[in-house]
């Protein structure tokens, strides 16, 4: 399977160009990963447990989470009635996993009123919600091979952002991972390093002014577009009687056609 994903990934344009490549290079070798790449609502069944069992593989390779005998990982914040669990499929595979959390007064649960209720939960007795990503995780293998999945997978976050008019998203992460949260959602820290249950490194919490940043963000990355079809979709809860689409397929390329 190495040698497999190796001769894709190079085909994709993941082939260890230098630094002289042009940021539009790189958004199209994502817009063409885009292509071959399909979400998926997990809120049950093997769906549900795969994401969690990848979720275990990418974090115990990176050495953020004890051994535990299922080999799954999975909380409390996974069964409240704001959260969304999504699977990212490159060509039918599942590569990587996001969770996001709509954040409001309503329904404040989420990883960054958990760790750091004293900043949120004023925010939200304001009216500012937020949209709270989380659990990202990919297949390690998938990863070396193919950098443009985490853009790819926390496009959902974007799109939830714009879905729900919420004015910022909130990042509970560890410090060694905000260089790409500043790079690409221009975030802020706001807060002091914190522990947080059943992970071994402290997080703190980086806030993105979704306002300010969404045209310099699309304009940047293109393959953050997408249709009110497309969101209505992933977080749309059915009417009765109807079926949640199986897959989503991304729409960006839409806004490439026509312009």
């Amino acid at each position: 399977m190495s040698a497999q994903l190796t001769s894709l990934g190079h085909a994709a344009g993941a082939d260890g160009s230098d630094a002289s490549d042009t940021m539009s290079s790189f958004a199209r070798n994502v817009s063409a990963m885009l292509e071959r790449t399909e979400y998926r609502r997990c809120d049950k069944g093997e769906d549900l447990e795969d994401i969690y069992r990848l979720r275990y593989k990418s974090y115990r390779s990176n050495d953020m989470v004890p051994d535990n005998e299922n080999h799954t990982i999975h909380d409390e914040l996974d069964e409240v009635p704001n959260v969304f669990r999504f699977g990212v499929y490159i060509d039918q595979e599942l590569v990587s996993t996001l969770r996001i959390h709509h954040v409001t007064v309503a329904t404040p649960k989420s990883p960054s009123t958990k760790a750091f209720g004293d900043i949120v939960l004023p925010m939200l007795a304001e009216g500012k919600s937020s949209i709270c990503p989380s659990r990202f995780a990919s297949d390690p293998e998938w990863s070396r091979v193919y950098p443009q999945i985490p853009y790819l997978t926390l496009r959902l976050a974007g799109m939830a952002c714009f879905h729900f008019n919420a004015p910022y998203c909130l990042s509970t992460i560890r410090e060694d991972h905000a260089g790409f949260y500043k790079r690409i959602y221009y975030s802020e820290k706001i807060s002091e390093a914190r522990a947080y249950p059943g992970v071994f490194n402290k997080v703190v919490l980086y806030r993105a002014d979704v306002n300010a940043i969404r045209e310099r963000s699309l304009s940047r990355f293109p393959f953050f577009r997408s249709t009110p079809m497309e969101q209505r979709m992933l977080f749309d809860t059915p009417h009765l009687g109807e079926l949640a689409p199986l897959t989503i397929l991304p729409t960006a390329k839409y806004f490439r056609e026509a312009a």
